[in-house]
């Protein structure tokens, strides 16, 4: 079983495996069609194409950040009409270096599908490797996924309550430049959750494109975080996307039991009322 990264050789090994299942999270923020477009052109063989805005996200009221959760049945439905099943090893993969294969990835996670890994290097090392692509979307038979939301997330209130205690440790995965307040170009307000310490998600990872190791990014983590316990870790970024992949980094590491505000940054933004820093 597979439960954090997958590399593509081994993916290669089971591609035929019935009771393994691929999916296509390719995404751009600035163009939310890409995706489609890049697997209509070329995708592992295979794989269906999930959308960030359609399957992994739900309705947006203004209040509730720029990708919410949608309603968990809802979420589980649409990987069953997929063609998930019950028990079956589910492979994520983009080319952005990990960050929306990671959303699906804590996703199924969150409704308590623990056999998930990301393909480590996504796209480009699929092809690097050499592995099947395919143009054509495969037959789909509908499966029986079913699952419940486990008590992994935290909302705005418990957040602005932490906010100045120790209790709890806000991991902000935006780049450096956002979390200070500057070049902010997705959501209204410039800035961050006061008390939040800043881990760009891509620090995740190495030239090569795929996660350092994990002791490395177990150091790494410790340097940042202290003496702080990973249940006392609360990941956020600008819309609940990159902190899976901070979360993710952590499991890797072997730092297993942190949490996710989904609503993230567009959502605390929303209020005036929530508080607002900038800087470092």
């Amino acid at each position: 079983m597979f439960t954090t990264l997958i590399s593509a050789g081994e993916l290669a090994s089971h591609l035929e495996d019935p009771d393994w299942i691929v999916f296509d999270c390719r995404h751009d923020l600035a163009d939310p069609a890409t995706g489609a477009r890049a697997y209509a052109e070329a995708h592992i063989r295979g794989a269906r194409h999930v959308n960030l805005d359609r399957d992994l996200s739900g309705s947006k009221n203004g209040r509730n950040g720029r990708h919410p959760l949608p309603e968990a049945k809802q979420f589980c439905a649409r990987m069953a009409a997929l063609g998930l099943r019950c028990g079956m090893q589910v492979v994520a993969y983009d080319a952005s270096g990990g960050p929306y294969a990671a959303r699906l990835w804590w996703m199924l996670r969150w409704v308590g599908h623990a056999k998930v890994a990301v393909l480590d290097g996504g796209w480009n090392a699929w092809r690097k490797a050499g592995g099947a692509v395919d143009a054509v979307a495969p037959a789909i038979t509908p499966g029986n996924f079913v699952g419940a939301p486990l008590a992994i997330t935290v909302d705005a209130a418990l957040v602005e309550a932490a906010i100045g205690k120790p209790d709890l440790r806000l991991l902000d995965a935006r780049s450096a430049d956002r979390f200070r307040g500057e070049n902010e170009t997705l959501d209204p307000v410039g800035g961050h959750i006061p008390g939040a310490l800043n881990r760009f998600f891509q620090l995740n990872l190495g030239t090569d494109g795929c996660f350092k190791p994990a002791t490395v990014l177990k150091q790494e983590f410790a340097a940042l975080l202290g003496t702080a316990k990973p249940a006392q870790v609360v990941h956020q970024c600008g819309s609940g996307v990159t902190a899976c992949h901070n979360h993710l980094a952590m499991e890797i590491a072997g730092l297993a039991g942190s949490r996710i505000y989904p609503g993230s940054w567009s959502e605390w933004c929303s209020d005036p009322a929530r508080p607002v820093a900038t800087g470092p």
